[in-house]
């Protein structure tokens, strides 16, 4: 009905959902930082392979079992990190391929004709299931997404990192924490970072600073199951 490409079955109609997903993605993707789990597919592991993990295990129901296959030694964040979102893993008609592959409104044939996938790149994160918000950082929520466009030094060149505001481990009092995988494979030094925009700011290298001023930097985009109109609580 919104006319976003995703199916509205498969979309979070709740403002107690979206908030209850922002806390299990935001607090997936920061554990990241400390120590990346096993149920990450090591080979998906890049900028959008965290925001791809984080939304996925974001959307299970988190019981004992999950706890378990995550790792005995998650950090706990001292609290509940939130009730599950009515909306789960493999319901219908996506299944498991959460994320839209190509334009166009949603119809019922796409999942059938290959228009979503488990995977998406930056770029189709970007284009496909993310909706822009601002060059201001004050109008991002915890779980938006930040896009850099570099064409002229990166094989890949779009590269996406994860907004958390207030983070849930040694946020120092501030709330403008950034987390992201550089892209690179663990052999080649890459690894998720947690930072403060206020650092990044300060980037040696103009591009990489999410300012207003940088033409490379695109904003704040928020995921499109996330991009609802406040609904009727049940």
């Amino acid at each position: 009905m919104d006319h976003d490409g995703l199916p509205d079955i498969a979309e979070l109609r709740t403002f107690n959902d979206r908030e209850n997903f922002r806390r299990w993605f935001t607090w997936l993707s920061e554990m990241q930082f400390y120590k990346q789990s096993d149920e990450w597919n090591r080979e998906q592991r890049d900028c959008a392979g965290l925001v791809r993990f984080a939304t996925r295990e974001a959307l299970r129901t988190h019981d004992r079992s999950w706890f378990q296959r995550m790792g005995d030694d998650v950090q706990s964040p001292g609290q509940s990190v939130a009730a599950d979102v009515s909306l789960k893993l493999g319901k219908e008609p996506l299944g498991e391929k959460l994320f839209r592959t190509a334009p166009g409104n949603y119809c019922s044939t796409d999942v059938a004709e290959g228009k979503f996938s488990e995977f998406a790149d930056a770029q189709t994160l970007k284009f496909f299931n993310a909706r822009f918000v601002s060059r201001n950082r004050d109008e991002a929520k915890p779980g938006d997404l930040l896009f850099f466009y570099q064409p002229y030094v990166q094989k890949f060149p779009y590269h996406v990192m994860i907004f958390l505001g207030d983070a849930w481990f040694a946020n120092e009092g501030e709330r403008d924490w950034v987390v992201y995988h550089t892209g690179a494979t663990p052999e080649n030094g890459g690894a998720v970072k947690k930072v403060r925009l206020a650092i990044l700011d300060q980037h040696p290298n103009p591009r990489w600073r999410p300012i207003a001023g940088n033409p490379n930097f695109l904003g704040f985009y928020r995921l499109k199951l996330l991009d609802q109109q406040v609904s009727q609580e049940e």
